[in-house]
């Protein structure tokens, strides 16, 4: 389950500050893409969650604007895509680092096992199912043991790692949990999603969450340990459930957008007949690949001179910038 507290997580990572000024460079920029540019990654969360997860996943990334996937490695369907991705092995694919198993009736545990991670486990003996229940149980030990187990799932199956990120940011829920995410990626030269830039899609309900925080630095620090960061992140797109206001609404914000690297995450899929069962989230996936199929949304971004990128090219960029 993707909710907008992830939004509100998600933006632990980095500190509101002043607009930025017009002679400070984007990340975007220290990557080497021309000034004033609108760089954008259109990012799809949770494959391997289940099969109509994957196939939209597939679908929006070989027929749509989509150019990057992030795989949830706990879940039952990681085998499926694997497969595929083994023969697609120039797709952009992320781990979805996973702590927490959301929905009702359908649940997966840690990699780690119980006995290494017992913090990370619930009564049923599944991950958490909410963000607050993992930070209350598990230790900052606990969750660098299951990411680098999910990591090390990956690297087994053999499948592309371009990057890292945090299914319901749950790796910005504590300072220690960034700190460990943080680590990971430096020390294995992975990108980690992280934002330093100028923060234009934090709404103001979540500006005073952050007001206090000094963690710009970190993402610095992100960088200085060789890796790209983001300048932005716009994860609205969930909230969003039928195509018109999707589309309304993401044309909007493309078109207010300001110049830098800017990640926007969503959730395309094709649901099958189970997922009655245990999700209401149908509409807004089927939704999202609706959308990220759409010509008319294409000719935008061709219009417009939006540039597409990935986190492969992100990370070959950053190794030649300064």
């Amino acid at each position: 389950m993707m909710k907008r507290s992830f939004f509100t997580i998600a933006i632990l990572c980095a500190v509101v500050a002043p607009a930025i000024a017009q002679d400070k460079p984007t990340y975007a920029e220290r990557l080497g893409f021309p000034k004033g540019a609108r760089v954008v990654l259109f990012h799809n969360d949770d494959a391997g969650m289940s099969l109509g997860q994957n196939e939209g996943s597939i679908k929006a990334l070989e027929y749509g604007m989509l150019t990057s996937v992030s795989t949830m490695m706990p879940c039952p369907w990681v085998s499926h895509f694997a497969n595929w991705l083994k023969e697609n092995p120039n797709v952009d694919n992320g781990l979805h680092l996973t702590l927490t198993s959301e929905w009702r009736g359908y649940r997966w545990g840690p990699l780690a096992g119980k006995a290494a991670v017992p913090g990370l486990v619930d009564p049923d003996g599944c991950m958490w199912s909410n963000v607050i229940s993992v930070a209350t149980h598990a230790s900052a030990e606990e969750v660098d043991k299951e990411i680098r187990a999910q990591l090390d799932r990956a690297v087994t199956l053999g499948i592309p790692i371009t990057h890292l990120d945090t299914h319901m940011g749950t790796l910005y829920a504590k300072p220690e949990y960034t700190e460990a995410y943080i680590k990971l990626g430096i020390e294995k030269q992975i990108p980690v999603m992280i934002m330093g830039g100028h923060l234009q899609f934090i709404g103001e309900d979540e500006k005073d969450i952050v007001k206090q925080l000094q963690v710009t630095q970190l993402a610095e620090k992100v960088w200085q340990g060789g890796l790209p960061v983001l300048d932005d992140l716009l994860n609205r797109t969930y909230g969003w459930k039928t195509f018109d206001e999707k589309k309304t609404n993401l044309l909007k914000a493309l078109g207010e957008m300001q110049p830098g690297l800017t990640m926007v995450i969503f959730h395309c899929a094709q649901p099958t007949d189970e997922w009655e069962h245990f999700t209401t989230s149908s509409e807004t996936r089927t939704n999202d690949l609706k959308l990220m199929t759409d010509p008319d949304l294409k000719k935008f971004l061709e219009d417009n001179k939006f540039i597409l990128t990935t986190w492969r090219e992100l990370m070959e960029r950053r190794k030649a910038a300064k």
